[in-house]
């Protein structure tokens, strides 16, 4: 079985981050998806959707210093249900995505100036004894990234040939 959501759109509103008692920080956010087609008469139609995202721990963190509203950012995750009472003592139900990671695909504003990397790198996974402790108590989560590493590459043997490595 697998319950996988991806997501490329737009932060909502910056993130609303809080910790628990026992320290554990907890990021929750929305993310705007639009879908684009014409209708009958030919008009350009738009449809919105609003995403909520939920993350925990170093991604947390992350979030509060990366995401800001308005950025483009790709999310990774899975779809999750609860059930709760409101004030009044009604059942509330909400759908929320908990993401195992997320990559900003905006320019960097510091730094090199470059285009960042459309998909999750090495530090947007946290290391495996790490992802233990992200997930919420009760749940059992698994890196997929961890099982789909890939190697690192050994470093040319000389100057000639990294100036040579192109893949063109």
């Amino acid at each position: 079985m697998v319950n996988k959501v991806t997501l490329i759109g737009r932060v909502g509103k910056d993130p609303e981050v809080r910790r628990l008692e026992n320290g554990i920080a907890v990021a929750k956010f929305s993310v705007a998806t639009n879908e684009n087609y014409k209708d009958k008469s030919g008009e350009w139609v738009t449809l919105t959707e609003w995403h909520d995202i939920v993350v925990w721990r170093l991604l947390a963190e992350r979030a509060e210093q990366q995401l800001k509203k308005g950025k483009l950012v790709y999310v990774d995750g899975k779809l999750t249900h609860r059930k709760w009472q409101a004030e009044d003592g009604s059942n509330r139900y909400s759908t929320e995505v908990v993401a195992n990671t997320f990559r900003l695909l905006e320019k960097r504003e510091e730094g090199s100036g470059g285009f960042s990397s459309n998909f999750p790198g090495g530090e947007d996974v946290p290391p495996a004894k790490e992802y233990e402790k992200a997930a919420p108590a009760g749940t059992a989560t698994t890196p997929a990234a961890a099982e789909t590493a890939t190697p690192k590459t050994a470093a040319p043997a000389s100057k000639e040939e990294a100036e040579d490595d192109l893949p063109f």
